[in-house]
């Protein structure tokens, strides 16, 4: 049996049924979401620490913060063309490999120039870890049953920052930052392990059988589609919040509201535990929604855009209330709310994507809404350090932030109709098939 999976053993399962062990593999694929958002998270946690010992302007550290995107979207789309060919499981266990070791050189003395060189490197591991996970995922599960298992994979992040925040602030408080990033190195190596005994390839798909036998549509038309549009419309807004929330949601805690290090570390994990609430209730009410004969336009694209506007104008809010108490909570529920769109935009690239280009379009999807990552933290670093105090620098930001997801998800509810999209491009294939069966038929 190749690491693919045979047509004999996809054939064993019926389109809607999921195979035995699909949850097993959701579950290592939702710890290995656990780890990348543990690592992500480490710098903006550490931030305050690292600024007082490399003696860092808010510029420099805004800087930091996007230097981890910067290869984030080409390694992503590369690897995205890599796994429409070669099985998920090994890209995978190679992808866990360079985050670990990119953790270790932080443990010692290090300058700004080597933490910022690290930060690059994994953020290229970790640039197509999100596209490829689901494309492995998807293996696993039919479409009408994809939307849950997206989410309990999406809560992957959302648990990586609630379980690491007291964990690695705790480290940092107690022994020091550098010890932190050594710790992620040693949990990631722990992932790989078991990974390696345990990961497998889903067995609805053999993708080079499909690659030799499925209809393909070309690139150009599915990138330019309105739901690929889209989706990736919608999910800049939301990650340029999770962005910030990566990079400076615990500085603002500690800088801006005058909490301390310990404090501010169990304050940075409500946004997390609000936004893990509602990625689990998205996936459930969408595939309930589906269940009940809803289209994918509602179920999908209606139900991911909503909540990016309300979040939208709750953070808009936060600059003309007062108190650090209604400041918080409205941050907390604001930035919250985007988690919804990233349950709903995979299954619904995935309806009309054939599924021997679907990592690639998955990937270069991701490649394009990570953008915001480098844009978001720099943005916040120069606002801030321009400011006429620290909090109104950081209310601005936020306020740039709520006027992006309210126009973000304002075109996700305009772009986001997969079901019609579906129809209208498999047309366009079947016209195309057809011109060229009469081209070279003999009758």
């Amino acid at each position: 049996m190749s690491a693919q999976g045979t047509p004999k053993a996809a054939g064993k399962t019926t389109a809607t049924e999921t195979p035995k062990g699909a949850w097993t593999v959701t579950f290592l694929l939702f710890l290995f979401m656990v780890v990348n958002f543990a690592d992500k998270i480490v710098v903006g946690l550490a931030g305050v620490p690292i600024m007082t010992d490399l003696k860092l302007e808010p510029e420099q550290f805004g800087l930091l913060g996007s230097s981890f995107f910067f290869l984030f979207s080409i390694s992503a789309i590369v690897v995205g063309f890599i796994v429409n060919k070669v099985a998920t499981r090994w890209v995978l266990l190679t992808l866990g490999v360079i985050w670990a070791l990119a953790q270790f050189p932080m443990v010692g003395t290090v300058s700004f120039t080597t933490l910022l060189i690290c930060r690059i490197v994994l953020g290229a591991g970790e640039g197509p870890a999100a596209s490829v996970a689901m494309h492995s995922l998807y293996k696993w599960f039919p479409d009408a049953k994809r939307t849950l298992p997206t989410a309990v994979l999406t809560q992957g992040s959302a648990f990586g920052v609630i379980l690491a925040v007291p964990a690695l602030n705790w480290v940092i408080v107690n022994h020091s930052w550098h010890y932190a990033f050594g710790a992620l190195g040693v949990v990631g190596l722990i992932w790989v392990a078991a990974w390696l005994a345990l990961g497998k390839e889903g067995p609805l798909e053999d993708t080079q059988l499909l690659a030799a036998t499925e209809p393909k549509i070309p690139y150009l038309r599915l990138l330019t589609s309105r739901t690929f549009i889209g989706c990736v419309t919608a999910t800049f807004g939301a990650y340029w919040a999770l962005s910030l929330g990566l990079t400076w949601f615990t500085s603002f805690i500690i800088k801006g509201l005058g909490f301390s290090q310990t404090d501010a570390g169990f304050i940075s994990i409500l946004p997390w535990v609000f936004g893990a609430t509602i990625v689990i209730l998205t996936g459930w009410i969408s595939q309930v929604m589906m269940a009940r004969g809803a289209t994918t336009r509602v179920a999908r694209g209606v139900l991911g855009s909503v909540p990016l506007v309300l979040g939208g104008l709750i953070l808009a809010a936060m600059s003309h209330v007062q108190g650090a108490g209604l400041q918080i909570a409205l941050l907390v529920v604001g930035s919250g709310l985007c988690g919804a769109i990233y349950v709903v935009c995979p299954p619904m690239l995935s309806e009309f994507t054939p599924a021997s280009q679907r990592g690639a379009v998955i990937a270069i999807y991701g490649a394009l809404y990570t953008l915001a990552g480098i844009i978001a933290p720099a943005v916040m670093g120069s606002v801030i350090q321009r400011a006429g105090s620290m909090v109104d620098g950081y209310l601005t930001g936020f306020t740039i932030n709520a006027v992006i997801m309210v126009g973000s998800g304002v075109l996700g509810l305009l772009l986001l109709w997969p079901n019609t999209e579906k129809a209208r491009l498999t047309r366009g294939a079947a016209a195309k098939a057809g011109a060229l069966k009469g081209v070279v038929s003999p009758t």
